[in-house]
């Protein structure tokens, strides 16, 4: 589109400054979203800024609702024409600061609410007389000769802030918190600005739709988070609980034009920093270390003061870690995890933490596991894990044995204990021992993660329905606590389906879980398939058989079942799969490889 160039007379030098007005702290913005103003439907032009939460077309003139327009007493189409007329004169400002003609167009169409502030203005002075005061000694008064449009410029450039509050007005913000921000960013030329936000924005919300999972990473962050903040923390937690507040929650956090003008609103500082000399070089080291870049946004969306930092202040905090045998490379596995390990606060609660475990003879593997696995207990104090910690004590798991527990589970610390002793409980009420507790805790501990009511009595019923009686129950657990954490449908149910296709009856199969309960947990394809065809096909033997010893399937196709199943066949020697396979290496030998035995 061609620009459309109006003649501007000479503008007088202005002498109010918009820096030296008296500043608005930047943590006091008004929150609330102001309406749009603007159609959808009309107007030939299109812009490619593409960060506007609202058309970036013109305004057409019959949409406009009242509050937009100028507060006078002008007849409608008077004050429609002024607004139109006002659109224009901020559109040819902004070019004049070096913002393309599509752009200004979008900026000017977008930012109603400063349009207005321009247009009462020019009405208040144009109605009190004012405009005189407006002009230097020796220069022609501002009310001769000038038009409704060159007013309206020139107000705008009296505002001194450049554009940026229409700027940002258009980006999002409502207009005081525009206000605001543009006195933060009073060095930063427009175009460069203009090209931060977008930067900025493509950098923090672009990419695969996983908002949700990153606004679930933010609630569990902030939950069991239980050392005091340092600063860059506390300003996540503050722009968290803004996110928070509206509709959608955190879930919301990578999704939403909301929740990026409410970035920019809570830290400014960014579009500060220089896109070539930081910001990409610090993007560049991310992936470096092994975070792809579409990643890269659930960390800076988690902590956006991580963007501050710099590389040379992550290499030295990644270091840190080092010290625990967390390298470089596992470090980029670990950052998108928990962004907040770059922390002041985390970083120093990672010693405390360590020499915690260390004086409960904890492993130093055991430690980095439970770090790799579950980093949120790095936001944990150690008063908070000794409670945990003195919970599995009383089971009698410590010192090695919690350090496979806090390996394989590290989850568990960050448990309240009365939730912990609830599964205890329950697990007591089935008739086991605290000893027998403690063992089950050491196996097989996400069990004790698990909701009594939602997953483990369940559990129970549905092994109770396929035939397991409650006298078995009890040895059907201890053989196999992983019962307790397996998926019925995508687990139990096929095996149990697999088997009664081979021609096993629900109570042939009952009876061997009953004895044998691990067989619940064998893979057909790898394990019950290929061991049933080499019993039938094979050592043809009637399936039967493995009813009366289900232990069959844990034994080696290869290593155990095949070379002994040879070995009495050379010497014509029946027996039953028990004596077969239940006896060790030297009992074997002496029952029936012993010429004597023959």
């Amino acid at each position: 589109m061609a620009s459309v160039v109006f003649p501007i007379p000479t503008i007088p030098t202005i002498h109010r400054s918009f820096a030296s007005s008296t500043p608005i702290p930047i943590n006091r913005f008004s929150l609330s979203q102001p309406r749009s103003l603007l159609s959808l439907d009309s107007c030939p032009f299109r812009s490619h800024f593409h960060f506007s939460s609202t058309s970036s077309r013109f305004i057409p003139l019959a949409s406009l609702s009242s509050d937009a327009l100028p507060s006078s007493d002008v007849p409608p189409d008077d004050s429609l024409h002024s607004l139109e007329e006002a659109r224009l004169a901020v559109s040819e400002y902004l070019q004049r600061l070096g913002v393309s003609e599509e752009e200004s167009v979008s900026i000017a169409s977008n930012s109603p609410r400063f349009l207005k502030m321009l247009v009462d203005g020019v009405r208040e002075l144009d109605e009190t007389s004012m405009w005189i005061s407006w002009s230097s000694e020796g220069e022609r008064p501002v009310g001769d000769g000038f038009g409704f449009k060159e007013k309206v410029e020139l107000m705008a450039r009296e505002k001194g802030d450049n554009g940026k509050v229409a700027f940002l007005e258009s980006a999002g913000m409502n207009l005081s918190s525009a206000m605001n921000v543009a006195r933060y960013l009073s060095g930063e030329m427009l175009p460069s600005l203009i090209y931060k936000v977008k930067y900025m924005k493509e950098l923090f919300f672009s990419g695969s739709g996983d908002g949700k999972l990153i606004g679930k990473s933010a609630r569990r962050m902030m939950t069991n988070l239980s050392i005091p903040p340092d600063d860059d923390v506390q300003q996540t937690l503050s722009f968290f609980e803004k996110i928070e507040a509206r509709r959608g929650g955190l879930d919301m956090l990578s999704s939403n034009e909301e929740s990026f003008r409410l970035l920019l609103e809570s830290f400014p500082r960014m579009l500060l920093l220089s896109i070539q000399s930081h910001v990409k070089p610090m993007v560049e080291f991310l992936e470096a270390i092994g975070i792809p870049k579409e990643r890269m946004r659930g960390i800076f969306l988690s902590f956006p003061p991580i963007i501050f930092f710099g590389t040379e202040v992550l290499k030295s905090r990644i270091m840190t870690f080092e010290k625990v045998g967390i390298v470089e490379m596992e470090f980029g596995k670990l950052l998108p995890k928990y962004p907040w390990i770059t922390s002041n606060c985390i970083q120093g609660n990672l010693k405390q933490i360590v020499s915690f475990f260390e004086l409960e003879k904890v492993p130093n593997a055991s430690i980095t596991d439970a770090i790799r696995s579950w980093p949120l207990i790095l936001g944990s104090s150690a008063s908070r894990l000794e409670l945990m910690v003195d919970s599995f004590d009383e089971l009698g798991v410590r010192s090695k044995k919690l350090g496979q527990v806090i390996a394989t589970s590290p989850q568990l610390l960050l448990q309240r204990p009365q939730e912990f002793l609830q599964v205890v409980s329950y697990l007591e009420e089935i008739g086991f021992d605290k000893e027998t507790v403690g063992r089950i805790l050491a196996r097989c501990p996400e069990i004790f993660a698990t909701s009594v009511e939602k997953t483990l009595r369940r559990k129970l019923e549905f092994l109770i329905s396929i035939g397991v009686s409650k006298t078995q129950l009890p040895r059907a657990i201890r053989k196999y606590p992983e019962l307790l954490v397996s998926d019925p449908d995508r687990t139990l149910f096929p095996r149990i389906r697999y088997l009664r296709q081979r021609g096993l009856s629900k109570r042939d199969i009952a009876f061997m879980v009953g004895r044998f309960s691990p067989l619940l947990g064998y893979s057909i394809e790898e394990v019950l398939k290929p061991k049933l065809d080499f019993l039938v096909n094979v050592m043809e033997k009637p399936i039967k058989e493995v009813v009366e010893y289900p232990r069959y399937f844990s034994y080696s196709l290869e290593k155990k079942i095949t070379p002994r199943f040879r070995m009495l066949k050379e010497r014509n020697i029946e027996c039953n799969l028990e004596d077969m396979l239940g006896k060790n290496d030297e009992e074997f030998a002496v029952m029936f490889m012993d010429d004597k035995g023959t």
